[in-house]
């Protein structure tokens, strides 16, 4: 079985809104209007489901959710599905899917956070491209030089195209924006200056230049999934990259101890058999008495011989790269260099 990727969006398409995990509560409910409206703009019908506006840990019963969410991703009309943001269940949604009803005609995926609960396992169980990127919440930003949205990416995507992104060289270091007080906020502050560090007791100036089907999420979600039929990464790898992975996570909160356990779990389930290169986000998760989020990798993954890249920009720190699950992407990295080109290729 092939890669198979959703068609590009094109101006009049409708984009829809649900929300599989947190929906938005009221006092936010201007900037979730704000965010539709920049959609909109940019030449899109937005339809925006019950569940995006609701409060609480999910935003409705999961059956209400599955459905909802089913029903977009199987409606012809609406050609793209950006949740307003991630939250903290989605995997109650994961044995309520028709995974074959959602491939039948693919719809573009989006989003990061939570969201990774499905979009990674869409991607493994059916081979659908998915794509990791900003929630629609963080539509309204402006995308710094070399990075790519959400929507470049699903407007782009013609088979062979070859999507390229590099790192910014920038971040923002403190805090979220406040969408209450500034519903209508577009500008991150990208206050510290940094890149990407090669974190595998090699040379950190040594070349990395590594190719591999890109997987991933955020691994405090997606790890839960090892072992399970809805991350069964060997079998990805089986019908699917024979050219290896590029394995990529979104590192949230977790101290260093749960980032090893984690790790070493997907391990021992085969994630990274096939590893070409493992990717991690910046983070500003603690240390554990001293013991850091780059140990925990260099225990967990230091002795399998491959680039292990801390810092990428594929985390919750602004700001974030726009990643296909599925794609074939080559990964660049040295002094003065930061690359990731994606080959929308089945």
């Amino acid at each position: 079985m092939t890669i198979r990727y959703p068609r590009p969006l094109r101006p009049g398409d409708t984009i829809g809104v649900t929300a599989p995990s947190s929906g938005v509560p009221a006092p936010l409910h201007a900037r979730l209007r704000h965010a539709v409206d920049v959609v909109r703009a940019k030449g899109y019908d937005v339809r925006l489901g019950e569940t995006a506006t609701t409060d609480g840990i999910v935003s409705g019963p999961a059956g209400l959710r599955a459905a909802e969410l089913t029903a977009m991703l199987t409606d012809r009309a609406v050609r793209a599905v950006v949740p307003p943001w991630g939250g903290e269940l989605a995997t109650d949604l994961l044995g309520r899917l028709d995974w074959e009803a959602l491939a039948s005609d693919p719809t573009w995926l989006v989003g990061f956070s939570d969201t990774s609960t499905v979009l990674l396992p869409l991607t493994l169980r059916t081979g659908v491209a998915t794509v990791h990127g900003q929630n629609l919440m963080d539509t309204p930003y402006d995308v710094p030089d070399g990075v790519l949205g959400w929507w470049d990416v699903a407007a782009s995507a013609q088979d062979g195209r070859e999507l390229v992104q590099r790192s910014p060289r920038r971040y923002r270091s403190v805090g979220w924006d406040d969408y209450e007080k500034e519903p209508e906020v577009s500008t991150w502050t990208l206050d510290a200056e940094g890149s990407w560090l090669r974190i595998d007791g090699a040379d950190p100036d040594e070349p990395v230049d590594v190719a591999g089907r890109l997987v991933g999420g955020c691994l405090e979600t997606v790890s839960l999934l090892a072992g399970t039929p809805f991350g069964d990464v060997p079998a990805f790898v089986a019908e699917h990259a024979p050219e290896g992975l590029v394995v990529y996570f979104d590192v949230l909160e977790w101290g260093a101890t749960d980032v090893g356990r984690a790790l070493w779990a997907m391990r021992h389930a085969g994630w990274f058999d096939a590893a070409n290169a493992v990717l991690f986000s910046r983070t500003q998760a603690p240390s554990v008495g001293g013991f850091t989020q780059h140990d925990a990798v260099l225990d967990a993954l230091g002795d399998l011989g491959i680039p292990l890249l801390a810092d990428v920009e594929c985390g919750h720190v602004p700001p974030y790269l726009a990643l296909v699950n599925g794609a074939l992407a080559r990964v660049q990295h040295g002094p003065g260099e930061a690359v990731i080109t994606q080959r929308l290729v089945p």
